[in-house]
C-alpha cells in the first residue's frame, strides 16, 4: 500500500513534467511547476483524507470515479499533464538555448550515425 501512494504521488507529481521536457519545445518552468504542484496537491489531499482524515468514508461508493486512494495518482498525473500544457501556452515560450538542450535530450548529436551501420 505505502509503494502504491509513493508511485501515485511520483507519477501525479514529475512524469508529465519530465515527459513534456523532453519532448515538447514549449513547455516551460512556469507550466511545470504549475502542473507539478497541482498533481500532487490532488493526489496528497485525495490520500490524506481517504486514509487519515475520513477512513470510514473509503468506499467505491464515495470515490472519484470509483478509484481507490492507491490508484488516484492517475488522475493527478493528467491534472498535471493538462496544466503544464495550458500554463506553458499562456505564458512565454523557454529561450531558445532551452529548447536546443531539450531537443539535444530527445535526439542526441550522432544519433544518426548509428543508424548507418
Amino acid at each position: 500500500q505505502v509503494v502504491a501512494f509513493a508511485f501515485g504521488l511520483a507519477a501525479s507529481s514529475f512524469f508529465p513534467a519530465i515527459i513534456l521536457g523532453v519532448f515538447d519545445k514549449r513547455t516551460n518552468k512556469q507550466g511545470a511547476i504549475a502542473g507539478m504542484i497541482t498533481g500532487i496537491l490532488f493526489t496528497a489531499v485525495y490520500i490524506l483524507y481517504f486514509k487519515f482524515i475520513n477512513p470510514a468514508a473509503s468506499t467505491p461508493d464515495h470515490w472519484l470515479f470509483g478509484i481507490s486512494p492507491e490508484g488516484i495518482g492517475t488522475i493527478g498525473m493528467a491534472l498535471n499533464l493538462i496544466v503544464t500544457i495550458a500554463v506553458s501556452r499562456m505564458t512565454p515560450a523557454p529561450p531558445e538555448r532551452i529548447q536546443h538542450l531539450a531537443e539535444d535530450i530527445r535526439i542526441p548529436r550522432g544519433a544518426g550515425g548509428a543508424q548507418a551501420h
